[in-house]
């Protein structure tokens, strides 16, 4: 699944469409998570003004061509900015290719853009799994963003927030509390959950997904399992940090390719080869030589090292 470092480097790598203009709007399978909206082709004409992201998902701005009648509250809507909220799902990836390219299998949507010299390119959102979406941001913002925790890379995720969150101490953020609130017995308790399970909830923290949660518990030697209330403030301190060090450093490097997610321009990512521990359950500890061992949390995969994280 593409995580948060994936979808980022994805944004970075649309910035040669900035400034161009949409000239036509394919769809060729609508069902994917949600079912893509018919009017797509509303675009056309309109320019790719900026790409933005909260969490996992992409927000595309388009601006619309000046015109000299808007006068009529119809032409108004036409000329009123729109964006698109798109999420990647499991296998999902949005490619640039060059004008004419045959669609593939999975190519759900190609959106032609052309520059001011009239060079012609595709982007293509290709998904075989088809749990992505794309999305009105008008439409779904509201039901998708709005609980959504703070971003992992900004000033508001920080020891302090996370580590009165789960003491129950000093809760800062509404969603986040709303979120945990009903997993303890009293309001009043500390969270007594598996500290992975905690950081990877998107309302207390968004994208922070298995991969980079398991690279950070490993460098911060804790225990994937541990009851989230035991840890000590120095160790929230140490965690949240090697959570902004891990994220900025898969960003660096392209992200993840795991199976097949590619950028726009086709490059994948390079992160995975300096992994310590995900997936590698059975191999030697880098560290220590252990034998990295696996265990499930909320159905997901948590390698570890006993000696190197120990439980308690």
């Amino acid at each position: 699944m593409p995580e948060l470092p994936e979808v980022e480097t994805t944004k970075t790598s649309l910035a040669p469409l900035l400034g161009q203009q949409v000239i036509d709007v394919k769809i060729f399978q609508p069902k994917l998570r949600w079912a893509m909206p018919d009017d797509l082709d509303i675009l056309v004409n309109f320019t790719l003004d900026s790409v933005e992201r909260r969490a996992k998902y992409l927000i595309l701005n388009f601006l619309p061509a000046s015109s000299n009648d808007s006068s009529s509250v119809v032409q108004s809507d036409k000329l009123a900015p729109r964006q698109l909220l798109i999420h990647l799902g499991m296998s999902g990836s949005l490619q640039q290719h060059s004008y004419g390219t045959d669609k593939r299998k999975h190519d759900h949507l190609v959106i032609v853009f052309s520059n001011a010299d009239n060079t012609k390119s595709q982007l293509h959102y290709y998904d075989p799994r088809r749990f992505g979406s794309v999305l009105w941001y008008q439409d779904y913002s509201a039901k998708l963003l709005d609980h959504l925790g703070p971003e992992p890379l900004s000033d508001e995720f920080t020891a302090d927030y996370l580590y009165h969150l789960i003491q129950r101490t000093n809760v800062s953020s509404e969603n986040a509390e709303s979120t945990v609130k009903n997993k303890a017995k009293s309001k009043k308790q500390p969270i007594s959950r598996p500290i992975k399970s905690i950081i990877m909830e998107q309302q207390v923290v968004v994208g922070v997904g298995n991969i980079y949660a398991t690279e950070s518990l490993y460098l911060s030697s804790i225990h994937p399992a541990t009851p989230s209330h035991q840890l000590s403030y120095d160790q929230i301190v140490i965690l949240v940090d090697h959570i902004k060090v891990i994220l900025k450093k898969a960003i660096a490097l392209g992200g993840s390719t795991l199976r097949d997610f590619t950028v726009a321009s086709g490059q994948t990512g390079y992160f995975q080869q300096t992994l310590n521990v995900y997936g590698r359950q059975g191999e030697a500890c880098p560290h220590c030589q252990t034998t990295l061992e696996n265990i499930k949390l909320n159905g997901r995969a948590s390698v570890f090292c006993s000696n190197c994280q120990p439980m308690g």
